[in-house]
């Protein structure tokens, strides 16, 4: 399912949620053009700035293990990887943020992040396969909105089924994280050499909601008029 737009009238224009997209598309332009014009520097960029599992669990109690932790989230595996991910984050981060204010949000998203990172590189230690994207991150903006704003719709593209949906936030991002933990599930046992990092959606969700449970505001539904006999 691909969310479209959700049922809320923003009252803020969302600067946080606009510089995040801003940044991970900015930084994928210099990936692109470092693959293009100088494939050696675009791999010391993968070296330095991507999280290695081995590597982080290794260094984790040192300043230099946390960078890789942060920097990763702004790069990215291609066109589509890095679309959809801004997709996303677009989608649910501007009502989040208009609901909570900047740095509550922000704090959700980094944090999140931290936690996607962690039951990422928990599920295979001594993995060599550097880690990027932002949808650690993203799936926690999506497991604080479950927790706020669940009692929104989300407009959706729901491929085989109706084309255009309506649907109830929660029971989209039910279906979302169930999704997700499905398919991380059925990876356990298999060699990680690359693709999604499904995990890394788990881990982030929870966080999220987690964060979110500690610092946010769930929205108060408007209450039902009795009806006069």
């Amino acid at each position: 399912m691909l969310p479209l737009w959700d049922s809320h009238k923003l009252k803020r224009p969302g600067q946080v949620t606009r510089a995040l997209v801003g940044a991970n598309l900015v930084i994928f332009a210099i990936e692109v053009g470092l693959m293009a014009f100088s494939p050696e520097l675009f791999n010391r960029l993968l070296g330095d700035y991507a999280l290695v599992p081995a590597d982080w669990w290794g260094n984790v109690g040192l300043i230099e293990g946390w960078i890789p932790v942060g920097s990763s989230l702004f790069l990215h595996g291609g066109w589509a990887h890095v679309v959809g991910n801004c997709w996303f984050l677009w989608v649910f981060g501007r009502s989040l943020e208009d609901h909570l204010g900047n740095w509550r949000f922000l704090l959700i998203y980094l944090i999140s992040g931290v936690g996607a990172a962690a039951l990422q590189t928990a599920t295979d230690v001594d993995s060599m396969v550097p880690m990027v994207g932002a949808s650690g991150a993203i799936s926690g903006v999506l497991g604080a909105y479950l927790v706020c704003l669940s009692g929104r719709w989300i407009v959706a593209l729901v491929p085989w089924f109706i084309p255009i949906v309506p649907l109830p936030a929660f029971v989209f991002l039910v279906f979302w994280f169930g999704l997700q933990l499905f398919n991380g599930i059925g990876g356990l046992n298999q060699q990680v050499t690359g693709g999604t990092a499904w995990w890394a959606h788990v881990g982030g969700f929870a966080t999220g909601v987690a964060v979110a449970r500690a610092v946010g505001i769930a929205e108060k539904r408007p209450k039902r008029k009795k009806s006069e006999r």
